[in-house]
């Protein structure tokens, strides 16, 4: 492996935490012997044709800085081809770095543990979702949490977290379950009554929660869970389980399993990674292997 390796930052990730983070971080991989260059972009779309272009130039790993957005704009740049991946984690998040054990908020600690995997060669194949031409490492979120998701988009005013713990308050109040079409590789359609549908790869969105807590990014299969016709007065019941991953316990949730999953709700959004994929109907397949991530 090139001793060449690129910093993927987003200086903007956990309200600057990203910008901080990338100068201990590469201190750190410096100190060990790397070369490091450093991409950023003038938006996501600038930034991910520079990190495509540092893969097809060949360089030792890719390693982004920032929280599960950037991740997910890394997964773009590195699914499919054998440079790695590596995570700084700084963001709000930061569910994929979990899913991988590595160290979240802590960028010098992640770099030295980046360096030291890189050089003993501690990289490892693990599954990715894909969705059309989007991929994701953690959650592929649809529901109850993906329009809380829309509505703290759409908020102004407060910032980081609080905005979203508003905006689930106002959704509890409006919120009524959807019917929804579900279709496990090539099997029957399935309709049914729910509040979400969470598509896991990984085991946890939202900074922690264990939507899918039995998930396995190796096992070539995503773990669906269906929380189905829960009133307001459940919900609430329930959905502070999902921190233990003991939510999966109530009979109002069911877990599924398969290789490929489609999902159709009317006036619905799918979130991938905390990122927006558009509204369903979507189709998504896990793919073994997908990616090569940089371990402890």
């Amino acid at each position: 492996m090139t001793s060449e390796i690129t910093l993927f930052v987003n200086p903007t990730a956990g309200r600057g935490r990203g910008a901080r983070a990338a100068q201990p971080a590469a201190s750190a991989l410096r100190a060990a012997g790397f070369s490091v260059r450093t991409v950023l972009g003038v938006d996501a779309a600038d930034a991910l044709t520079r990190a495509r272009a540092a893969v097809e130039g060949g360089t030792g790993a890719l390693i982004a800085v920032g929280g599960d957005g950037m991740a997910n704009l890394a997964l773009r740049a590195v699914a499919g081809t054998r440079t790695p991946l590596g995570l700084v984690a700084v963001g709000t998040g930061n569910d994929f770095a979990r899913a991988l054990g590595l160290p979240v908020r802590e960028p010098a600690a992640a770099g030295r543990m980046i360096a030291d995997a890189l050089k003993c060669g501690r990289i490892h194949d693990i599954d990715l979702g894909q969705a059309g031409d989007r991929w994701f490492g953690t959650v592929l979120a649809s529901g109850f949490d993906s329009r809380v998701n829309d509505r703290g988009n759409r908020m102004r005013w407060p910032s980081g977290r609080f905005k979203y713990d508003l905006a689930m308050i106002a959704e509890l109040a409006a919120f009524r379950p959807v019917p929804y079409r579900i279709r496990l590789d090539d099997g029957e359609i399935r309709e049914v009554e729910a509040t979400l549908v969470a598509v896991g790869n990984g085991s946890s969105y939202g900074g922690g929660m264990r939507i899918c807590p039995g998930a396995d990014l190796t096992d070539g299969l995503f773990d669906i869970t269906v929380v189905g016709d829960c009133d307001r007065t459940t919900l609430l019941r329930v959905f502070p389980r999902v921190y233990r991953g003991s939510h999966v316990e109530h009979p109002k949730v069911t877990v599924l399993r398969a290789a490929r999953v489609e999902i159709t709700a009317d006036d619905v959004t799918g979130y991938a990674d905390g990122e927006p994929l558009g509204p369903l109907p979507l189709a998504a397949r896990c793919v073994r292997g997908g990616v090569r991530v940089v371990g402890p």
